[in-house]
């Protein structure tokens, strides 16, 4: 799998990628850095104690690694998240968007990882 068919697996605009970072290697080095980003998990641990205040930063911090990396469906719905925590307080259409944020991250991690042991190989 090249870092383009990665792209397309998660849905990302691996073009505008490459606009921003300009290097295939530079572009590969921060996609195999996100699987160690523990801001998902914070945001799960976050939602389920109902720290909202939390959630915000996590979803907002995953909606910005997504904008810089050009993971575009993850960072489409991480961003809806965001929006709707930011005042620190669950409303009844975060539900919907926390379970798109789920789908949308693992279609990623699986894409990264599918990437990353294509290139272990």
């Amino acid at each position: 799998m090249t870092i383009q068919e990665c792209y397309a697996a998660m849905s990302g605009d691996y073009e505008e990628a490459m606009g921003r970072l300009r290097s295939e290697r530079i572009i590969t080095k921060f996609v195999l850095k996100f699987l160690n980003d523990g801001s998902y998990s914070l945001l799960e641990t976050s939602l389920e104690e109902k720290n909202y205040a939390e959630a915000f930063r996590a979803a907002h911090t995953i909606k910005g690694v997504c904008q810089n990396l050009a993971f575009t469906s993850l960072g489409k719905s991480s961003s809806a998240l965001a929006e709707l925590l930011r005042g620190g307080e669950w409303t009844e259409e975060a539900a919907p968007l926390v379970e798109q944020v789920k789908q949308d991250y693992q279609q990623t991690v699986s894409a990264i990882r599918a990437f990353q042991e294509a290139q272990e190989g």
